[in-house]
C-alpha cells in the first residue's frame, strides 16, 4: 500500500506518521526529556534511560510495543545464543529503520484507510462528538488524573493521543460502552462488560537496565516454542468491529504484545484529537496464559478450577497496592517449576514470570556480565465498581546483581527473599508491642473507631507496622542492591537481621516512650484463648524484645556494628548505580 505524505484537507486530518513524529516521551540519561518518533527511539537507544509516559502503566505497554517490533525485525531470538549475539552486537536495532520504511502505512494514526490501532469507518450510527475521558488513564474513582483538566479531557495531541490509544489497547476499564454498527455483542446502542484489557489483567513485571538499548535487549525472550506465524497487529489485515477470528491466538509474543482489545476510532481535524468512539474488542481470557505472557507472575487458582472442571489453572498475580515491590520478591525469585504437574509432582500454587525464569538462564549460562545490576520495575491497574474505573496505578522498582535470579546457585536469591521474611517477622512483632500498650492502658479494647471495623488497638498495631516498614524500605532496598557475586549468604542475613533489629527496637522505643500513665500501671487482659494475664509497658516490653530475639536469631550485635548504623558493606559504585 502506497503512502500519501501529502495528504490533508477538508476530508480529514493530516498524517500524523509514528515512525517520524516524536511522540514517545524519554528520559535521557543526563536527565533531560524529550519526545521521539518510534526510528529515533532504537536510533538513539544508547543516550535514554527510560520511557517517561503520561502514567507508569504507559511505559509498560509503550515498552511491548517496542517490543513487538523487535521481535519482528529479528524474527526472534529463538534461543540463548541469538540472544547472546545480539547482546554483543555493535548495532542489534539495525534492521528497524528499514522495517518502519517498509510497515510506515500502518504507523499513521490519522491515515483515512489502515489508522494506527484503530478500525476506520467505525460508528453507531449516528454522527456525534465521542468525549476523550474514556481514552485517558482516570485515577482514582474516575476523578481525571490530570486535574488540570477538570471536568473532562476536550482535546489532545496527536502524540499524546497515540500514547493514550496505545495504553487503552492494553489497560482499558471494563464497563458499559457505546455499541457500534457491525459489532453482533451490542445490544440497544451499548456494549455490555466483557473485563479490562488484556493488561489490565496481570502484575505486570519489566527488567530495565542501563540504558533503553539494554532494557529491550534484556525484555527480548526467546519463545518456549516456534512462533512461526507469529505477527503484530499492523501485519494483520485492518480489523472491523465486532471479534476477529481468534482461533489459535495469540499465536506468539507479537501478537500478544498488540492485543487489540477495543475497537476504536479517533476523531480528529488539523490542529489535533478531539473525540474517541470505543469499545470492546478482542477478549482474550487469563487462564494458564503463562506459556505465553511472560511478564507477570502466576498463581494456582482453585477457585477457577472448580469454576471450570479442570484440574490446573494459573492466573495472573496481580500486584499488591498495598505493599513495596520488595515485599513481593518472593513471587518474583521463587521457583519456576512448570513440569511439577507432568512430572507426577503436586503443582505449585506460584510461578514466576516467564521473563524472571529467562534472565535467570541468561546469567546461569554466563551470557550476563558479572556483577551486572538491573532494575525489577513492577507495574498494575486496581479497579473498581465492577473494574469500570481505575482507583491506582501500581508502579515500584527494586534493583539486584542478576546474580540473584542464577538458577543453577540459587543461595543468594533464597537469601534476599529470606530477608523480607525476616522483616516482615519485625514488623509483625513491633505491631503487636504497641497493640499490647494501647490494651494495657485502655479501659475498654473494643472501642470501635467511627467509620472502622477495628478496634483502637487493631488500628495502633496496623500504624506501627505501616511505619516500620515505610523505615526499613530504604535499608533493605540498599542492602539488596549491594549484594554481588561471591557474597557470603550467612554474613548478608546476619548483616540484614542487624539492621532489622536496630530500625524495630528504635522505633519500639519511642512507643514505650509516648506510652501513657495507665499503660505503666496496667490491667488484667483476658485473651481469645481463653487466659488471663496482667499487661502493662514492662510485660509488653519484654514480650516484645523475646520474640524479637525469636524473629531475629542472627542479629547479634557489637557496640561498634549498634553505633555505625550500616546494614551492609556498600561500595560507592554500587550506591549509584542503586
Amino acid at each position: 500500500m502506497t503512502h500519501d505524505h501529502k495528504r490533508t484537507g477538508p476530508s480529514g486530518p493530516p498524517p500524523f506518521d509514528l515512525t517520524e513524529r516524536p511522540w514517545l516521551p524519554v528520559q535521557l540519561l543526563d536527565g533531560g526529556e524529550r519526545e521521539l518518533s518510534l526510528r529515533e527511539v532504537f536510533e538513539e537507544a544508547n543516550t535514554i534511560r527510560r520511557l517517561s509516559g503520561d502514567v507508569p502503566t504507559q511505559d509498560f505497554a509503550l515498552l511491548r510495543l517496542l517490543l513487538a517490533i523487535l521481535h519482528d525485525v529479528l524474527n526472534g531470538p529463538q534461543d540463548s545464543d541469538e540472544w547472546a549475539e545480539l547482546w554483543h552486537s555493535s548495532d542489534p536495532f539495525a534492521g528497524v529503520s528499514d522495517y518502519l520504511e517498509q510497515h510506515r502505512h500502518r504507523f499513521d494514526l490519522c491515515h483515512p484507510c489502515t489508522p494506527f490501532f484503530q478500525v476506520p469507518g467505525l460508528t453507531t450510527g449516528k454522527d456525534g462528538l465521542f468525549p476523550l475521558n474514556r481514552l485517558v488513564a482516570d485515577v482514582p474513582n474516575g476523578d481525571p488524573f490530570f486535574t488540570t483538566r477538570f471536568p473532562g479531557v476536550t482535546r489532545l495531541s496527536f502524540a499524546e493521543a497515540a500514547r493514550w490509544l496505545v495504553h487503552a489497547h492494553a489497560f482499558d476499564t471494563s464497563g458499559i460502552k457505546t455499541g457500534v454498527l457491525g459489532d453482533p455483542r451490542a445490544t440497544g446502542g451499548r456494549a455490555y462488560p466483557q473485563g479490562p484489557s488484556w493488561a489490565g489483567n496481570l502484575g505486570g513485571v519489566s527488567i530495565e537496565g542501563a540504558s533503553l538499548h539494554e532494557s529491550l535487549l534484556l525484555n527480548l525472550v526467546a519463545p518456549e516454542s516456534p512462533q512461526h506465524s507469529d505477527v503484530p497487529a499492523w501485519r494483520r489485515p485492518p480489523d472491523g468491529p465486532g471479534t476477529g477470528d481468534l482461533a489459535h491466538r495469540p499465536t506468539g509474543l507479537r501478537d500478544l504484545y498488540t492485543w487489540q482489545s477495543r475497537r476504536v476510532r479517533l476523531q480528529a481535524d488539523a490542529d489535533g484529537v478531539f473525540g474517541a468512539l470505543l469499545t470492546y474488542g478482542d477478549p482474550l481470557t487469563p487462564r494458564n496464559r503463562q506459556q505465553v505472557e511472560p511478564m507477570t507472575g502466576w498463581r494456582r487458582s482453585r477457585a477457577q478450577e472448580k469454576k471450570h472442571g479442570e484440574q490446573l489453572i494459573y492466573m495472573p498475580r496481580e500486584h499488591d497496592p498495598e505493599r513495596a515491590a520488595w515485599r513481593g520478591l518472593a513471587a518474583l525469585l521463587g521457583a519456576n517449576d512448570r513440569t511439577a504437574a507432568t512430572a507426577g509432582r503436586e503443582p505449585a500454587d506460584f510461578l514466576q514470570p516467564m521473563l524472571v525464569h529467562w534472565l535467570g538462564r541468561l546469567e546461569n549460562d554466563g551470557l550476563l556480565p558479572d556483577g551486572k545490576l538491573v532494575r525489577l520495575r513492577t507495574y498494575g491497574t486496581v479497579y473498581g465498581t465492577q473494574q469500570s474505573v481505575v482507583d491506582e496505578i501500581v508502579s515500584d522498582e527494586v534493583a539486584m546483581d542478576v546474580v540473584l535470579l542464577d538458577e543453577s546457585d540459587r543461595r543468594l536469591g533464597t537469601c534476599a527473599v529470606d530477608a523480607v521474611a525476616h522483616a516482615e517477622a519485625a514488623v509483625e512483632v513491633l505491631g503487636a508491642l504497641a497493640h499490647d500498650l494501647v490494651v494495657a492502658g485502655a479501659a475498654n479494647d473494643k472501642r470501635r473507631v467511627q467509620g472502622d471495623d477495628k478496634t483502637v488497638a487493631e488500628i495502633a498495631r496496623d500504624q506501627a507496622r505501616d511505619r516500620a516498614y515505610g523505615e526499613l524500605d530504604g535499608h533493605y532496598r540498599t542492602w539488596l542492591a549491594a549484594i554481588a557475586p561471591g557474597d557470603d549468604p550467612q554474613e548478608l542475613t546476619a548483616a540484614w537481621q542487624r539492621t532489622a533489629r536496630r530500625e524495630t527496637a528504635r522505633l519500639a522505643e519511642q512507643l514505650l516512650a509516648a506510652a501513657g500513665e495507665l499503660a505503666w500501671t496496667g490491667r488484667m487482659v483476658k485473651f481469645k484463648d481463653g487466659s488471663e494475664r496482667w499487661v502493662n509497658t514492662a510485660s509488653a516490653e519484654l514480650r516484645f524484645r523475646t520474640r524479637l530475639n525469636e524473629s531475629l536469631p542472627h542479629a547479634r550485635r557489637t557496640a561498634t556494628e549498634a553505633d555505625s548504623g550500616n546494614s551492609a558493606p556498600v561500595s560507592a559504585d554500587r550506591k549509584a548505580q542503586a
